[in-house]
């Protein structure tokens, strides 16, 4: 068991967090996808099947890989988790007084198992325990709307948590329909055995920044996308606790299109070498960054300059190999969209990605990277990639 360490997006992966999607993702139709920000329904058996796939690859590579509905049935074992579990979970001002005191009284009653999967896969009207008296709340709701509701996005761990160094920073999630993700994530930190030790980075009740934006680019400096899901005010707060835990020398906090397509940096650029991006070549002469120093214990902020010479300014190196996705502006803008960005660096020169995106893992090989396929065509319905489904924990150094 090596202790949480992480530099780097391409040093050796040793270990990694994961969420196997379960019943949560059978909660999903219709008439709520777009609330749960999905874009469409997936095959969940598939998207099992899929996924078993992806952590049989990590584990083949030597990749200790956790899960997170696992630990978090471990983490509540601890009677202190195990109320503040219950206490996130229900929200009384959606359910009234009433309905909450049955809801509090039922998941303290149940074992840790089915205390995990209901916090995960939610519940719903049809499905509250029996209760006596009336309840307008029971009688206007629909049977099949979400008393606690489900967190389908809970497969992409890298957004509720991200490793900087060796310290953990628990997300601001922006979304409404995320929010209670960073309440277990919270909780699974605090009161794990394996990370009670560990310090924070970040606070989860700070300013929205979602670890999909962060890229650690090499030691000492940080990435933040700044867009749909983190603010500008959660890039300066998340750079100066960098700064104050020495962390990082240089944040370059990068404005990215405030839109579905680019909802994180990661979406449009990842790392798949030491000094290697494959990005979207659509926004590779457009993208800018303003780079965050600490001087004297004071914030500085200069820029805007190009984001491909600022970061290869602050990595100390002439500079950055860029590889596009796709090979023609259509192909990129599809592959793009199918995560094609989102690759999973297992060591230098080593990503997983979507064996769908098939032009630009070409052009990942031309450019000497060695590409491990997955499929993807499930578990991509929700906008992620391998990236956006691991939380790496502990990496070597470069």
């Amino acid at each position: 068991m090596r202790e949480p360490h992480v530099h780097s997006e391409v040093g050796q992966l040793h270990t990694v967090l994961l969420h196997r999607p379960g019943a949560e993702l059978k909660r999903l139709t219709p008439r709520n996808s777009d609330q749960l920000l999905f874009d469409a329904i997936p095959w969940v058996d598939r998207a099992q099947e899929e996924h078993d796939s992806f952590a049989k690859v990590l584990r083949g590579r030597g990749v200790e890989v956790l899960l997170l509905h696992e630990l978090l049935a471990e983490t509540l074992g601890d009677s202190r988790a195990r109320a503040a579990a219950v206490l996130a979970g229900v929200d009384e001002r959606a359910v009234g007084t009433d309905i909450a005191d049955t809801l509090r009284s039922h998941l303290s009653s149940v074992d840790d198992e089915a205390l995990a999967e209901i916090l995960i896969a939610g519940m719903t009207f049809e499905e509250l325990p029996a209760a006596e008296g009336a309840s307008l709340v029971r009688r206007m709701h629909h049977a099949h709307d979400f008393a606690i509701p489900p967190l389908p996005n809970l497969l992409f761990t890298r957004d509720s948590s991200m490793w900087v160094g060796d310290r953990v920073a628990v997300a601001a999630l922006a979304m409404p329909a995320r929010r209670r993700e960073t309440a277990l994530t919270d909780l699974l930190y605090a009161y794990h055995p394996r990370f009670s030790h560990v310090p924070r980075a970040y606070g989860a009740h700070s300013a929205p920044v979602e670890g999909g934006d962060v890229l650690l680019l090499a030691p000492g400096v940080v990435a933040v996308g700044v867009g749909e899901r983190t603010t500008p005010a959660g890039a300066e707060s998340f750079a100066r606790s960098m700064f104050a835990d020495d962390l990082a020398h240089t944040v370059l906090a990068v404005p990215i299109e405030q839109a579905r397509a680019s909802m994180h940096l990661d979406t449009v650029c990842t790392m798949v070498d030491r000094d290697a991006v494959v990005m979207y070549p659509a926004i590779q002469d457009s993208l800018v960054a303003y780079a965050l120093r600490s001087r004297d214990g004071e914030l500085t902020v200069s820029g805007p300059a190009p984001f491909l010479d600022a970061a290869a300014e602050a990595m100390g190196i002439d500079h950055l190999r860029v590889i596009d996705t796709g090979l023609d502006p259509v192909t990129a803008e599809r592959e793009q969209w199918e995560d094609g960005n989102n690759t999973l660096a297992l060591e230098p020169g080593v990503v997983v990605a979507y064996e769908r995106n098939v032009e630009t893992n070409a052009r990942l090989e031309d450019a000497g990277i060695e590409v491990v396929r997955i499929s993807g065509s499930e578990l991509g319905s929700g906008r992620g990639g391998p990236r956006c489904m691991s939380c790496p924990i502990t990496r070597a150094p470069l």
